[in-house]
């Protein structure tokens, strides 16, 4: 067990004051966007010395407040709205009030406590994200601020919850952008040694929370397993990047079916394989581990034929600068996999890409099929599940796209 968080210091009484410059979409901040960039705030000494994390007062060009923000004068990302008041206090009671609300839709909307419990803006916590397992909770504090006040989000966390273990994965690009640490560890109570088998779709998937990839299972694709799921009773199915078996498992839940799972990473497969194992579906089961695209290639080339093909990559554009030649690597799996679609089947491509919107993403999936020689309709177009909540100003916290074509 850790020890217990000492209560953090309190507030000073008066806040610093930030500024936006006299040409800046003060009414964007208004309307609820919410962040400001950084060539949008009036910098000097004064700003560029505050520390990352710090909580200051937001005002417009005429000096009016627009509400507290985190500041982080190393991050593109300058200002994150935490309050529209000016006077609340950022404390364990502020944290609590937001988690419970959370806390209280996500047990509306899910029978079983496995689920993201907070996502970001959309949830009112810039920059943070917590995904439940049961009794435990494994937290991304991906912007400043909440790295700074990480002690009474947590106390807050075990106050709402009841959680056993918090874990603090401290992974992934965005903390890097942020200029913060990439340590990893337990923040309170304890965690498991041993991945933790998940109940989803009928499915069960073994998550290693302290030393998987992300939060140690991808929540957000639940209910585009559910769509794949639905269509793969007796069929054969290639899950492509499939992580811990996504598709693939869900699919095998629906009895009859059989599956190839593919992905870079052998921990992952072995987890996949674990899974299967728990469902009593391992003989129906492969895993192959190698590069997708040279995967797709000697695939299709063996002249391989599935029923169902999922391709779930990661981010091939996870900015604007690497958006074109992620629209490249997008079309490229598109014209790789709809060869191996057995006449009549269905292909589905996913992307978490925050650069590339839906109709850019699905634009190049089409060329990609296209260019394979394959005629295509799109039968299903799939989004990230409800405890996936999106800030409608903020299209980055919509990430997730998931198309599915008939073949």
């Amino acid at each position: 067990m850790t020890a217990p968080f000492s209560d953090p210091a309190p507030q000073d009484a008066k806040h610093a004051i930030v500024r936006l410059k006299p040409k800046a979409n003060a009414r964007a901040i208004r309307h609820g966007f919410p962040w400001v960039y950084a060539d949008e705030v009036v910098t000097d000494r004064r700003t560029r010395s505050l520390r990352p994390g710090t909580v200051a007062v937001l005002q417009d060009g005429a000096q009016k407040t627009l509400g507290l923000v985190a500041v982080n004068p190393k991050s593109k990302i300058f200002c994150r709205m935490l309050d529209r008041d000016p006077e609340a206090q950022i404390d364990r009671s502020w944290f609590e009030a937001r988690l419970t609300r959370a806390f209280a839709a996500r047990t509306r909307m899910f029978r079983e406590p496995f689920y993201r419990l907070v996502h970001a803006e959309a949830d009112g916590l810039p920059g943070v994200v917590i995904d439940r397992f049961g009794d435990y909770f494994v937290v991304q504090p991906n912007a400043a601020w909440a790295d700074v006040l990480v002690a009474p989000l947590v106390e807050a966390l075990v106050n709402v919850t009841g959680a056993q273990g918090v874990y603090k994965n401290a992974s992934g690009r965005t903390r890097s952008l942020e200029g913060l640490d990439t340590q990893s560890h337990v923040l309170a109570g304890s965690m498991p040694e041993a991945p933790l088998p998940v109940p989803m779709n009928g499915a069960t998937y073994m998550a290693d929370l302290t030393g998987g990839q992300k939060t140690g299972l991808f929540f957000d694709q639940q209910p585009n397993h559910a769509f794949a799921a639905s269509l793969a009773r007796g069929a054969r199915v290639l899950d492509v990047f499939s992580h811990v078996g996504g598709f693939s498992l869900a699919a095998l839940a629906q009895g009859g079916a059989s599956a190839l799972a593919v992905d870079a990473s052998q921990p992952a497969l072995d987890l996949a394989i674990r899974g299967a194992r728990a469902m009593g579906v391992a003989e129906r089961f492969e895993t192959r581990r190698g590069d997708a695209f040279d995967v797709l290639t000697q695939l299709g080339e063996a002249g391989e034929r599935f029923d169902i093909v999922v391709c779930d990559p990661p981010a091939f554009a996870p900015a604007k600068p690497a958006l074109e030649a992620g629209l490249r690597a997008y079309e490229r799996i598109a014209r790789l996999a709809a060869p191996l679609v057995a006449d009549g089947g269905v292909l589905g491509l996913c992307s978490c890409s925050h650069a590339a919107d839906l109709a850019a993403f699905r634009g190049a999936c089409v060329r990609g099929i296209g260019r394979s020689g394959r005629q295509a309709a799109l039968i299903y177009t799939g989004f990230a599940g409800p405890d996936h909540p999106q800030l409608p100003q903020l299209a980055e916290s919509g990430y997730l796209k998931s198309v599915f074509f008939q073949l």
